[in-house]
């Protein structure tokens, strides 16, 4: 069995982000016909996920579902 290590997630992560912000990119300026407005909507984009992301991540900190503790089988 392979393990992923932390540069694989972090590779992962960055990558995912670029094609998700270029999607959105794209979406809003096939609705608009606008590049300045598209490329706004995608940095802003980038800047409230990942503020909403920390949040989310830290509520999921409090929440002890589907947790397990090391010794349990």
């Amino acid at each position: 069995m392979r393990k992923e290590t932390p540069i694989r997630s972090i590779a992962k992560s960055v990558t995912w982000r670029v094609l998700a912000t270029f999607t959105t990119i794209i979406l809003v300026y096939l609705f608009t016909g606008k590049i300045g407005l598209s490329l706004a909507v995608g940095v802003l984009e980038v800047i409230v996920k990942l503020i909403i992301y920390y949040f989310h991540e830290r509520a999921w900190v409090k929440i002890r579902w589907g947790l397990k503790n090391k010794n349990d089988a």
